[in-house]
């Protein structure tokens, strides 16, 4: 995994790439490189997963073409041999090497042939074509830029755009909307107007022709939308086991050692189960929450389940413990994050990474991506029930969102989470499916947003709900289920799950790899009938089935759990100060985005225990001290 970026039509452009290099130097501290023709540069920062030599390094130059390449493909081997058939020969035993040939045989339509996780800058030095390419779900980042400071501009992370001359650093208004009403930025644009997101599967041309810099964005694969005729329900069993092995199987391909997470949930376990077949010395991580915490949170204690299922598979494995004073690096987050994103989970897998780094491990396996393909998350029963709520009667549904109302959170320390979800629950109960699905996993009602900033925004809050109804209604062809998977799958998992995993990840210079992520397997979930899915009130029914294989059906069949910190605790005692201070009245007044009345009142209603409203005034945290990190200094 590495870091890239390049530079045209600016001066000095060798120099400004090598200084881009060090910005992200955490995310390859085993190499440097940097290779200039013209105007144009390009720079690479190596970690060294495959392949460890110094002839794999990067920018890697082949008879014509240059490539600077962050990820990894799991099936390079498969295609090394075939293309060395056909008379290839290579210098290097690395993948990078292997994208490159392929290019060279194929050009664009090499991309679909590529299993794994990836973002690259491809130039071919006699056409004068840059090519930057996303892999097919999002896993890899590339941001780019025409004009913003000026030329072109393209890198890993945001952060390295900051040091260029003449950097603008505007806000874009429609992200920062998209940041509070979800918590993450939705969307191909960045936080900061003018820089994009290469899409997820999709690849942007770059032609220099002179001085001119002529740009196209063309998609190379799109996710099939409709369920497949299905076997018995036995063989999709077997049929998942087999498609499950296979791409764990590949995800394990490394020249150095590798971990994974354990929370001790279904999707973890599963993922280590298998790993741990093929890779018999597997180390594995859990977080640890304080029990003080979780009468708070009402969180399970993942370490115990993690301990039970570290003893039954025999794998090495350690936990470590969080406290508050974690939150003492929440500036240090908000600067890794790059953007606005209030999850705190991002800080789990920091803690993870770190402490598997500091054990010599490079990659980790993450079974992310699994409630999304297969309808894991509590919200998709509930907005399905939710229909069914619908068909009440008015009175009746006016009763009971009513005495919902007077209800509290929490009582002193006492978390009451019953009431906390089903004061959630009622906030969509009445609405159609697809207003349902978004304010299931939002977390304001379009009014609330018109009223939480000033009235310039209100297009921008317009364009959201526009955009995620366009989105959710997009395949016609899907069932209830899998349309709310197909849209998890596009907003949700890349916007915030891959976008925190891989920035978290890589600060602390450690690899994330996502099996359940795989092209392969995503495309086998979403021919999946919904049915399968969600079976009887039972969420991810076909995949626990699978995983019965392999693991106990204490681990499999045990409650969701989030990847999530006790924000609710700190947020009721160790946050308290630093809230006062960064979100005073006259802080927010004078920032002149949010309405200060507002945010005073959903702190209130927080402290008091009316309300579960700790998400919220962490993301007014997060977004004050994004601001004063990224445009005040």
């Amino acid at each position: 995994m590495c870091g890239i970026n390049g530079i045209f039509g600016l001066p000095d452009a060798a120099a400004r790439v090598r200084a881009m290099n060090q910005d992200l130097r955490h995310r390859g501290p085993d190499a440097e490189g940097v290779w200039q023709d013209g105007r144009l540069a390009l720079g690479h920062r190596r970690l060294s997963i495959i392949d460890l030599s110094e002839s794999a390094n990067q920018p890697m130059e082949k008879d014509g073409l240059v490539l600077v390449y962050n990820g990894e493909v799991y099936n390079y081997r498969a295609l090394r041999s075939a293309l060395e058939r056909r008379g290839g020969r290579f210098q290097t035993h690395s993948d990078t090497e292997v994208v490159l040939e392929l290019f060279r045989c194929y050009r664009e339509k090499s991309f679909t042939m590529l299993r794994g996780m990836f973002a690259f800058g491809l130039f071919d030095r006699k056409a004068r074509e840059l090519y930057l390419v996303r892999d097919y779900f999002g896993i890899k980042p590339i941001f780019y830029s025409q004009g913003n400071p000026g030329g072109f501009v393209f890198s890993s992370e945001l952060k390295s755009f900051l040091g260029l001359p003449g950097f603008r650093k505007s806000v874009n208004p429609a992200v920062l909307v998209s940041c509070l009403n979800y918590l993450w930025p939705s969307g191909n644009e960045s936080i900061f107007k003018g820089v994009h997101k290469v899409p997820p599967a999709h690849f942007l041309k770059v032609r220099f022709a002179g001085d001119d810099i002529l740009l196209s964005q063309h998609r190379y694969w799109e996710l099939p939308g409709r369920a497949a005729d299905v076997l018995p329900e036995e063989a999709l069993v077997e049929d998942l086991r087999r498609v499950m092995r296979e791409s764990v199987e590949k995800h394990l391909v490394a020249d150095v050692p590798v971990g994974a997470f354990l929370s001790g949930g279904l999707d973890s376990s599963y993922i280590t189960a298998l790993a741990k077949k093929c890779n018999p010395d597997l180390s594995t991580f859990t977080i640890t929450v304080s029990r003080r915490d979780q009468r708070i949170e009402r969180m399970p204690a993942d370490n115990v389940f993690a301990g039970d299922i570290a003893r039954v598979l025999g794998v090495r494995h350690t936990d470590i413990p969080v406290n508050p004073s974690v939150v003492d690096s929440l500036q240090d987050m908000v600067a890794i994050l790059d953007e606005p994103i209030g999850d705190p989970a991002a800080i789990n897998t920091y803690l993870i990474c770190q402490c598997a780094r500091q054990r010599g491990l490079k990659v980790l396996l993450s079974g992310m991506g699994a409630d999304e393909l297969f309808a894991g998350y509590r919200r998709h029963y509930a907005t399905l029930l939710s229909q069914t709520i619908r068909r009440w009667p008015s009175g009746v549904k006016a009763g009971c969102a009513g005495a919902l109302a007077g209800l509290p959170v929490r009582m002193g320390r006492l978390g009451l989470r019953p009431v906390r979800w089903a004061k959630r629950f009622f906030s969509f109960a009445d609405m159609p499916f697809g207003e349902a699905y978004m304010r299931s996993y939002s977390y304001y009602d379009r009014t609330e947003l018109y009223n939480v900033f000033n009235r310039q925004f209100d297009p921008d809050v317009d364009a959201l709900f526009e955009q995620h109804d366009a989105l959710f209604h997009q395949n016609p062809d899907l069932d209830d289920i899998n349309r709310m998977c197909f849209t998890d799958i596009h907003m949700f998992m890349t916007g915030l799950n891959l976008t925190y995993t891989d920035r978290a990840s890589m600060a602390a210079s450690v690899e994330v790899r996502v099996p359940f992520i795989d092209k392969t397997v995503v495309e086998w979930a979403m021919a999946l009938p919904g049915r399968f899915k969600i079976k009887n009130r039972t969420a991810k029914y076909l995949l626990k089935k699978a995983a019965e294989e392999v693991l106990p059906k204490r681990i499999v069949y045990r409650p969701k759990a989030s990847f999530g910190m006790p924000l609710r605790a700190w947020m009721a005692r160790d946050l308290r100060e630093l809230v006062d201070d960064v979100l005073s009245y006259g802080n927010i007044k004078k920032r002149g985005i949010f309405n200060p009345e507002m945010v005073r009142a959903v702190i209130d209603a927080d402290r008091s225990g009316r309300e579960d409203y700790a998400y919220r005034i962490y993301q007014f945290l997060t977004c004050e001290l994004w601001m004063r990190r990224f445009l005040d200094t």
